[in-house]
């Protein structure tokens, strides 16, 4: 067995505000590199760097991590075999799965986020990359940084918020990136939702957004047989071919990443497929898909911003837009625009998003006409859309 420690600390000793990383891999290399990478920033550190899940598992309790970084393929015990293991001896520790980009691999970390794990990451083919390197770092470090974040505020802090209701402002949040404890002066306000009917339903979502969607589709089937359904989660090739096939079957319905220049139909859930942007255009009398394969937006590619603003030369102000869980602000900015052409944007609440980033983005601009639990947000979108403006 091979096991690294590093400032390990049993559960009763003090702990420190930095975000406690346990980087479990089977790979040397891939352990030194993300460890070098969680050392050099400030508000992490690596308390344990370790080969299999069978050392995870045993060695949870005695290093108490808030993050773990688990790899799927590993000897003894692979990572969706550990991970209910590390879940049952700590509820609130934050997984995310680390893997390759195959369809195997896909399918298994879209099952562990099902199975509990709080997000997951596509590691490079190759570390020598420098691109790829790159971008792994950027994306984990932020994953772990505001997932782990969220976990130690949520250990001492159980008072969720109220859904924000029609009529009633509350105190508005940190705005995302905030310093913690510190608080806007003005206040979150509602608006009124747009008076045209809808044409169109366009959803954005991303840490946390695979498993929303899947809830948001299984109760909107009638918006979904009248309307299209487009949706943007920020996710890697492969990984959107398999949530497609997942929505699909959630929803019942026909789900497929979206092709460049497919004509846009009720009845049908598109997709952004990975690596590419999905715009909206007008074709004659057609709207059609315009994928685009230009520089990221938001540091993500797909991005939500694309989506939303090119709608809004379609279906002017007939769009209801839905911005679910997910790190950054992506969203909101076409979503302001989306208002101010006469369409609406419902935002998920803070005390069901696994991060209040995109969502709280929007809220705290003052462009939603709800801010939801996710579990209601699909039946105020069949009200919505069979024509309650309330």
């Amino acid at each position: 067995m091979s096991v690294a420690l590093t400032n390990a600390a049993a559960p009763t000793s003090p702990r420190t505000d930095k975000v406690r990383v346990m980087v479990v891999d089977d790979s040397v290399v891939i352990r030194g590199m993300i460890s070098r990478w969680i050392g050099a920033e400030p508000d992490m550190e690596v308390v344990a760097s370790l080969r299999t899940g069978l050392d995870a598992v045993n060695q949870l309790e005695h290093i108490n991590p808030d993050v773990a970084v688990l790899d799927i393929e590993m000897p003894d015990l692979d990572g969706i075999s550990a991970l209910p293991q590390l879940l049952d001896k700590k509820r609130d520790l934050v997984v995310i799965m680390a893997s390759t980009l195959t369809r195997r691999n896909a399918e298994i970390s879209l099952k562990a986020l099902s199975l509990g794990a709080s997000d997951y990451i596509p590691k490079p083919e190759s570390t020598r990359e420098a691109t790829a390197a790159e971008t792994f770092r950027h994306d984990l470090i932020q994953k772990i940084r505001h997932l782990g974040a969220r976990a130690r505020r949520s250990s001492v802090h159980t008072t969720a918020s109220p859904p924000l209701a029609a009529g009633h402002d509350r105190p508005r949040v940190a705005a995302p990136g905030a310093a913690p404890g510190v608080a806007a002066p003005a206040p979150l306000t509602r608006r009124p939702f747009g008076l045209l009917q809808p044409k169109v339903l366009l959803v954005g979502s991303s840490t946390g957004g695979p498993q929303a969607l899947m809830t948001l589709v299984a109760e909107i089937g009638p918006v979904i047989d009248r309307f299209p359904v487009l949706i943007t989660q920020h996710m890697p090739p492969t990984f959107t071919t398999i949530l497609a096939e997942h929505l699909a079957r959630t929803s019942k319905r026909p789900a497929h990443e979206a092709i460049d220049g497919e004509t846009i139909k009720p009845g049908r859930i598109y997709l952004a497929p990975g690596g590419r942007h999905m715009r909206v255009a007008r074709h004659g009398i057609d709207a059609v898909i315009a994928l685009d394969d230009g520089p990221p937006v938001n540091f993500c590619k797909p991005a939500v911003d694309p989506l939303f603003a090119s709608a809004i030369d379609v279906w002017q102000g007939s769009i209801m837009s839905v911005i679910l869980t997910g790190m950054g602000s992506d969203g909101m900015r076409g979503g302001k625009d989306i208002v101010a052409a006469g369409g609406s944007v419902i935002a998920q609440d803070e005390a069901t998003s696994v991060v209040w980033g995109m969502p709280g983005a929007a809220a705290n601009a003052g462009i939603c006409a709800a801010v939801l639990p996710l579990n209601q947000i699909g039946p105020k979108l069949v009200r919505v859309f069979s024509g309650d403006r309330s």
